[in-house]
């Protein structure tokens, strides 16, 4: 569904951004619901660290979130963002409901995390590579953040 718009790119532009935008938005909502999963059950050492990381984490994604359907909408599109069209979209691996410890949804968040960021840096290609610079700064603007989340949850990785 799209809207009228005076925005200046074409409107196949805009229907090509707009097809990537809501696959994103999928994505994350996905990875959102994914932190908040960590964030309500994590147990055990560093319970407490770990709980306000992975809401931190949450956070973050939400906004991010909030971005990328108000561009949608900046583009004439409809953004559709319920919970269940985010889980028949979303293309991240369902959550490991038996992860408990914190070591299990560090390992759980942060390979979510990586594919998710994995996806927004895809994008960043393709919207360059469409003729939208802003889409694609936006894109780099929430793979900055989100990559500085990833380095935080990593850091509580035990290693070998």
């Amino acid at each position: 569904m799209t809207q009228a718009t005076k925005n200046d790119l074409s409107a196949a532009t805009r229907k090509k951004m707009n097809l990537l935008l809501g696959q994103l938005l999928a994505d994350g909502l996905d990875m959102y619901s994914q932190a908040k999963q960590a964030h309500w059950n994590v147990k055990g050492e560093n319970f407490i660290a770990l709980h306000e990381l992975f809401d931190a984490l949450a956070t973050e994604i939400s906004l991010a979130v909030d971005t990328i359907a108000e561009r949608i909408m900046q583009l004439g599109g409809s953004a559709q963002g319920t919970v269940r069209m985010a889980a028949k979209k979303s293309r991240l691996k369902e959550y490991p409901l038996d992860a408990v410890d914190g070591q299990s949804h560090v390992d759980a968040l942060s390979s979510a995390l990586a594919a998710f960021n994995a996806q927004l840096r895809k994008a960043i290609d393709d919207s360059s590579a469409a003729g939208d610079a802003v889409t694609a700064d936006m894109f780099t603007s929430i793979t900055r953040g989100l990559d500085k989340q990833l380095w935080f949850i990593e850091s509580h990785l035990k290693r070998k």
